[in-house]
């Protein structure tokens, strides 16, 4: 697929899944509701790969791999951002999450030794921004104490964890293994490790069969782990991790569109001007106009000097 297009699918589909997360929200234990999310996509995944007679027997060697690649990005990434919201708001959340975008930069650096231009830099900051900008309004209501550190803290956990799930990702395509067989085996082994987690906790495996509850699990699973993690990860070996990861910044823009629409929300000068900056930072990064970071970079080269 072109990469605009697996980029635009990745974000509408992940800007959207806030959604489906709010139903699966209630009596079912969030650990075994992203145990079953993430079973069943590992289970249409194998399906997928039987009917392509796709090769799915790898070594021992990488499954270790997929071990900890499922780990990171489909299990403890999920666990701890579920947990810190139980502490923090979801503004909070949101913008502490959006930071995957410097440490994937970070650590695509420090692992595959991927330069990153200034343009990437610049439009990174105003999405930053515009992220902070966008949810200012509910960060003004935000008390700093022991339950905002923690949730802060486990936050920030997460995303290092779903970083590394990046990583593990690029490693797993270097090694000419195709993202349905690595996203397979790593949803699987995501999925066992956070049911134990249920195990652990000593929580139920309870499951509900209202409506609501089973077609958002059936639409997470399907759309929100195997069509969007796969457009996302191809993206990443095609044109790296620093620039696919913006898109984790897009998607609270997407969420708050969809609430005009769905809920009704109201925008204030915050929303016009944080999704400015957001739109403006996108541009930057994933388009050819150079001319905005040389006229930002002289500038501050100017103000400098």
């Amino acid at each position: 697929m072109n990469n605009y297009f697996l980029y635009l699918i990745t974000v509408l589909v992940w800007g959207s899944t806030w959604i489906a997360i709010n139903y699966q929200l209630g009596d079912v234990a969030l650990e075994a509701s992203i145990t079953y999310r993430f079973a069943l996509a590992a289970f249409i995944l194998f399906s997928f790969a039987k009917i392509k007679q796709l090769p799915m027997r790898f070594s021992l060697k990488q499954h270790g791999i997929f071990v900890a690649f499922g780990i990171c990005l489909f299990g403890l990434n999920y666990l701890l951002l579920y947990s810190a919201q139980q502490h923090i708001n979801s503004a909070l959340t949101c913008i502490a999450f959006s930071t995957l975008m410097i440490m994937n930069i970070v650590n695509a650096r420090i692992f595959y030794n991927t330069k990153i231009t200034k343009q990437v830099y610049v439009g990174g900051a105003f999405g930053l921004f515009g992220i902070v900008t966008l949810f200012w309004p509910q960060l003004t209501d935000i008390t700093i104490g022991t339950a905002t550190l923690l949730g802060l803290g486990m936050c920030l956990l997460g995303t290092f964890s779903a970083s590394m799930g990046n990583m593990l990702s690029i490693k797993n395509q270097k090694n000419n293994i195709p993202v349905v067989a690595a996203n397979a085996w790593g949803m699987l082994y995501g999925a066992m490790f956070t049911g134990l987690a249920v195990i652990v906790q000593g929580k139920q495996f309870s499951f509900s069969f209202e409506i609501a509850y089973v077609s958002s699990l059936i639409y997470l699973s399907l759309f929100g782990s195997v069509i969007a993690f796969g457009c996302y990860l191809t993206l990443m070996t095609r044109i790296g991790a620093h620039k696919t990861s913006y898109a984790n910044i897009l998607f609270p823009a997407i969420a708050v569109l969809i609430s005009t629409v769905v809920e009704d929300f109201h925008w204030s000068e915050y929303t016009v001007i944080g999704l400015s900056f957001i739109l403006l930072g996108n541009l930057v990064v994933l388009t050819k106009l150079r001319f905005l970071t040389r006229l930002f970079t002289n500038k501050l080269s100017t103000t400098n000097s």
